[in-house]
């Protein structure tokens, strides 16, 4: 190496400086540190990416689905008002109203003499057959045939009060 110097150079070079065709160790580690330093910063953001989608995982299906829309909207739009918006309903404990609603709904048809859920399809047959009475062609003066009713159950005798 010594006879290809130019004679302005100085006599001890650097370790880092190689020889014509010889391999450049340096920049060979520097592109494997660069790769891995990318792949564990993609890694890291989207593990912080996902932090209010993880946290919100063990609440109610509804707000686990807001709090994924809300970081797909954050992460295709870069907007971080979505992520933060997502992590405090992540952090929120919704009230279950379902739960109580139900059961009242349950106890009402309970003393109606129903079986439970019952009242809700003679609610959805009514619906429907009122649906089907209100489409009355202009032209022929006929509408959907008519759904036949369903019997209602007898209803218990009140019980005279005191």
């Amino acid at each position: 190496m010594a006879e290809s110097l130019n004679p302005a150079a100085s006599q001890h070079l650097p370790a880092f400086i190689t020889a014509p065709g010889e391999t450049d160790v340096l920049m060979v580690v520097m592109g494997i540190i660069l790769a891995l330093a990318v792949l564990g910063f993609g890694i890291l953001f989207l593990r912080l990416h996902t932090l209010p989608e993880r946290m919100a995982h063990k609440s109610q299906k509804i707000q686990f689905e807001i709090v994924a829309v809300l970081g797909l909207i954050a992460l295709f739009t870069h907007m971080h008002i979505f992520w933060i918006a997502g992590l405090l309903l992540a952090l929120i404990e919704l009230p279950d109203f379902g739960t109580p609603l139900g059961r009242i709904a349950g106890s009402v048809e309970k003393m109606a003499g129903l079986k439970p859920g019952e009242g809700l399809t003679d609610m959805r047959e009514t619906a429907i057959r009122q649906a089907h009475e209100a489409e009355v062609s202009p032209e022929t003066g006929y509408g959907a045939p008519p759904v036949p009713a369903r019997p209602v159950p007898a209803r218990r005798k009140e019980m005279g009060h005191a």
